[in-house]
């Protein structure tokens, strides 16, 4: 049994908008055989422009029943059912969170009318509802009113049922919407027609889209099965080829399989999921590499989708001087100021910078003055109010004070100042290299195992893609060595 389903709403987003209108066709596979409609109070003015698309006013709903009401007949109207609908995610996201709210799990079978359209009727220009119903001959009255978008999904819905692979005549000019409303019988089942039993090739591409309802609409299942279940970079593409989201993962397979299967509710997520038609991939052996190529990826093409981590210049930094009488001073400033010594910590602006060095000076009890915080020729403001041991007038010794900074700069930066990961490649007779010196992050590469052999720092930065330094990369390999990897590091003095 399937139930065919159309909402209207007050807006695109589930968490936020209500319905105003519900429509159910219950179809036993062959005909109609229940339906059900109902305008419903939101609870909430209608937006305008949402009136001026559906004709539903306040006025319309203000008597309606609110959702609770009617909660149960759609309950046991669609129990046993699977779920349709045209972009099914959209209707069902909203039952959902309708029911959650009544502290109901609502669960149902998935199926798409969308995809099946696509997998069965292939080639057409568009598969909206609307378009999809005019160019194949079903006429679709009271667009936008539940009731109606559903009486025209019921006839596609038919429509696709009898297809096999080898009927291409779609249009059929005595199928309406009205035929369907006509075909309801809401008697009793001892009432219906016998029917014949559907084709094995009906069974299986039904089953096909319920499987397959959580996919973006423009994926197959045969590209999701072509994925590799090993580390890499993998790609959403729009219909133009356009990036439009970088991901990573140590087995993309799975890890799209978990995009996919997210029950995405926000109008900006469905607009993602339903943006994707293509996928490609960049293995890279290692977990390490994929994370910074990933950083590199977003920061070279920043997807519309992707938000972290799209900042590609990061002009400011945290330094180290030590002055005359032996104590070492952080401070911050422009990076490209200085030329000669390279940043400990890269970060995105000045303010940035100045608020992580305050930070830093609070936690491990740094003094301001030493760290150009409070510019005055005495007392710092922290030994005025006993935060400061006094190493601003030369009574912290330089040795205790330098230990302080010394743990605070390991707080954010590597344990060591020059090394090399080396970890998992892309073959067996592959391994990656990443390679850091003096603290900063130079990049990776791969190399054969039967054949490079290195002593030195310098044979593994020869080997190696060039990639920028930033405050990103700094924070993905510090927290991967910190982590139960596999990797090896070697260590340079």
């Amino acid at each position: 049994m399937y139930a065919i389903i159309d909402l209207e709403t007050t807006g695109g987003q589930p968490t936020q908008d209500r319905i105003t209108e519900v429509a159910i066709f219950i179809h036993d596979g062959t005909q109609v055989v229940h339906q059900f409609s109902t305008l419903l109070n939101p609870g909430r003015p209608i937006p305008f422009f949402i009136t001026q698309l559906t004709g539903i006013t306040d006025d319309m709903v203000r008597d309606a029943p609110k959702f609770h009401e009617v909660a149960r007949k759609i309950v046991e109207l669609t129990e046993g059912c699977v779920f349709v609908a045209h972009n099914v995610r959209f209707d069902y996201s909203f039952l959902k969170k309708e029911f959650a709210d009544l502290g109901y799990n609502y669960s149902r079978k998935t199926l798409c009318t969308v995809r099946l359209s696509r997998s069965l009727i292939p080639g057409q220009p568009s598969y909206s509802l609307g378009k999809l119903c005019q160019n194949i001959g079903i006429p679709l009255e009271g667009r936008h009113r539940a009731a109606g978008d559903a009486a025209a999904t019921t006839v596609l819905f038919d429509r696709l049922l009898k297809i096999t692979q080898q009927e291409e005549n779609l249009a059929d000019p005595n199928a309406t919407p009205a035929d369907t409303l006509a075909a309801v019988d809401a008697t009793a089942p001892n009432g219906r027609k016998p029917t014949k039993q559907p084709s094995p090739k009906r069974v299986a591409a039904v089953q096909e889209a319920i499987k397959t309802a959580l996919l973006p609409p423009n994926i197959t299942p045969q590209q999701v099965a072509a994925l590799p279940q090993e580390a890499g970079v993998y790609y959403f593409h729009n219909e133009q080829g356009e990036v439009i989201y970088v991901g990573k993962s140590i087995n993309i397979y799975k890890r799209i399989q978990q995009h996919f299967a997210v029950d995405y509710k926000s109008r900006k997520s469905l607009e993602f999921k339903n943006s994707i038609s293509d996928i490609t991939w960049e293995l890279t052996g290692s977990e390490l590499v994929a994370l910074l190529y990933e950083s590199h990826e977003i920061k070279r093409l920043k997807p519309l989708y992707n938000r972290a981590q799209r900042r590609s210049v990061f002009p400011a930094g945290i330094f180290l001087r030590t002055d005359e009488q032996g104590y070492k001073h952080l401070y911050y400033g422009r990076a490209d100021d200085h030329a000669v010594s390279h940043p400990l910590i890269a970060l995105t602006n000045q303010f940035k910078a100045k608020g992580f060095l305050f930070h830093k000076v609070a936690k491990f009890n740094l003094c301001q003055k030493l760290c150009d915080l409070y510019k005055t020729q005495g007392a710092c403001f922290d030994y005025q109010v006993h935060r400061c041991k006094g190493a601003c007038l030369g009574l912290e010794a330089p040795e205790e004070y330098n230990k302080r900074v010394e743990e605070a700069i390991e707080s954010f930066t590597y344990e060591h100042s020059s090394f090399v990961v080396i970890g998992r490649g892309r073959t067996e007779l592959e391994k990656t290299v990443v390679v850091v010196e003096h603290g900063r992050y130079l990049g990776f590469g791969y190399v054969d195992t039967e054949t490079f052999s290195a002593r030195k720092l310098a044979d593994f930065k020869e080997i190696v893609t060039r990639y920028n330094d930033n405050k990103d990369v700094q924070q993905i390999i510090r927290q991967y060595l910190r982590t139960k990897h596999k990797d090896k590091v070697k260590i340079f003095k």
